[in-house]
């Protein structure tokens, strides 16, 4: 068995050996389909009536409601990736294969990875006709899906959408009729509150553990130790005992309402120790509703630095009451900058829910789309203030993004250079890169967050017009050249598009 470890922290995918209603306003209208919506709210108010019939609402600790409604619902997911041709790498610095790429010459098998790699984890079904929410590491760069249902039909799935930054992802099967987990709130959910925690492992049909919610908004790091920039992680902890093979099973409360998605444990051993996470579900839903309707997460953004406002960073500031998460950058041109918020702003509460950490913050704006207006209720020189926020997309601007787009394909957010940057570099334009997730940039070259792109294809890049000039229906491969602020020189990055 081989557990991909992070720190001290496991995901909790396995490798074979062979290898209630009231946070439906926020995914509502054009993000969940009408059909999706009314499958969920049907079965919602069926389950509630159940719930309240079967008794397990009356005081006693009864996990057995949950389990029933929820075991049906959770499968199997096995996932299969083929051996892969890997290339020659004899090509020293010949800079014709380090711009057209291993495409362009003799690929050889690779003797060591000569053997199909086998992973498995676990998988909700959401809806009757087949869509399945599971984690991103689970199916992610798998050749073939199969899905094990409760009742030991086996199916091919396909992937729908992924979504890295939450490491999330939604698999469909053929199939009608199938029994499916209702989505519950998981801002409602409590420290100290019961949940169950459900998988289905290892093709085992169904395990179910109990234990209590312990926090809220936890930021374990992990993503970002897959080179996953600007990820979100926002987890509930509990200590419902969770193993290898239930990533992607359902954590739900004890009306058998789904209130997160199972995706890690930190343990020093690789078996539980008293510490699992779960990606709450009203991110889960609005990651599921653009993939479903958008075939990918549109995310809107604020444009701002945050930091967590520490006990050091107050003193610091002279900020004497701790509540909220501190502003120490804002991005030209970007969504907060256009509402007015300044650096040293306190932000206290979006659309009047609290945040008083990174993670809460996060969360809250994740929900949302370019586009979306927020209220953001902030502190400044002890004075309470509020703005209505224009949310914008990572290219700076309030659309949707368009699938496939080549913004979407690198994988960047992007920002205008600010008058000081122009200044201490002695540059007259260029666009900055402010974070790296998931894409062509990431997987393909080794640039930095902080880069400033000057040119590409040798076009002088001055601003985020320019750059969406210039890549606009681009084909083939990229030449970027620019400079780190840090690191005086011009660098250069080739990739394919």
């Amino acid at each position: 068995m081989n557990i991909r470890k992070f720190g001290p922290t496991f995901l909790v995918a396995v490798f074979s050996s062979i290898l209630t209603v009231a946070a439906l306003h926020f995914f509502t209208g054009d993000t969940l389909s009408q059909r999706f919506q009314a499958q969920q709210n049907t079965a919602r108010l069926a389950r509630l009536a159940g719930y309240q019939a079967s008794g397990s609402n009356s005081g006693s600790l009864d996990f057995t409601y949950a389990a029933a409604m929820t075991t049906p619902a959770v499968v199997h997911i096995k996932t299969i990736t083929n051996p892969k041709a890997v290339s020659n790498k004899s090509y020293g610095n010949d800079p014709f294969h380090d711009f057209f790429g291993d495409q362009f010459f003799w690929n050889i098998p690779d003797p060591y990875h000569n053997q199909a790699r086998e992973a498995s984890g676990s998988g909700v079904i959401i809806s009757e006709d087949g869509y399945i929410v599971t984690n991103n590491h689970v199916v992610e760069d798998g050749d073939e899906i199969k899905v094990i249902l409760f009742d030991k039909k086996e199916y091919e799935g396909k992937v729908i959408g992924t979504d890295p930054s939450t490491d999330l992802a939604v698999v469909k099967i053929d199939e009608k009729n199938l029994p499916f987990i209702v989505f519950g709130n998981s801002d409602s959910v409590k420290v100290g509150e019961w949940v169950v925690a459900v998988g289905n492992p290892f093709n085992l049909e169904s395990t179910v553990t109990a234990g209590i919610v312990s926090a809220k908004g936890r930021n374990i790091n992990l993503l970002k130790d897959e080179d996953h920039n600007g990820v979100i992680e926002s987890y509930i902890q509990t200590d419902a005992a969770v193993n290898p093979g239930n990533s992607g099973g359902a954590l739900v409360n004890t009306r058998g309402e789904l209130v997160g998605i199972n995706s890690a444990i930190a343990t020093p051993t690789g078996t539980f120790a008293g510490y699992s996470f779960a990606v709450p579900v009203n991110i889960v839903q609005k990651v599921v509703g653009d993939i479903m309707n958008f075939g990918m997460v549109q995310r809107g953004y604020l444009g701002v630095g945050i930091a967590d406002l520490t006990s050091d960073l107050a003193k610091e500031k002279g900020i004497s009451d701790l509540t909220g998460v501190y502003i120490d950058t804002i991005y030209p041109g970007s969504a907060g900058e256009e509402a007015g918020i300044k650096i040293g702003d306190v932000i206290t509460r979006i659309n009047g829910i609290e945040v008083n950490s990174v993670p809460s913050l996060q969360e809250q704006v994740a929900r949302y789309h370019p586009g979306d207006k927020i209220t953001v209720s902030y502190v400044r020189n002890g004075d309470e203030k509020v703005a209505t926020v224009i949310l914008k997309n990572r290219n700076g601007d309030q659309k949707m993004m368009e699938t496939g787009s080549t913004y979407s394909l690198l994988g960047c957010d992007f920002s205008n250079l600010s008058s000081k940057d122009k200044e201490d570099l002695n540059l007259t334009g260029g666009v900055k890169i402010v974070k790296i997730s998931d894409g062509k940039i990431s997987r393909y070259t080794d640039i930095r967050e902080g880069f400033i792109i000057t040119k590409i294809d040798n076009k002088p890049i001055k601003n985020l017009e320019d750059l969406r000039a210039v890549l606009e229906n681009k084909k083939g491969g990229v030449m970027i050249e620019g400079t780190y602020p840090d690191a005086p020189g011009q660098y250069f990055y080739a990739f394919g598009l």
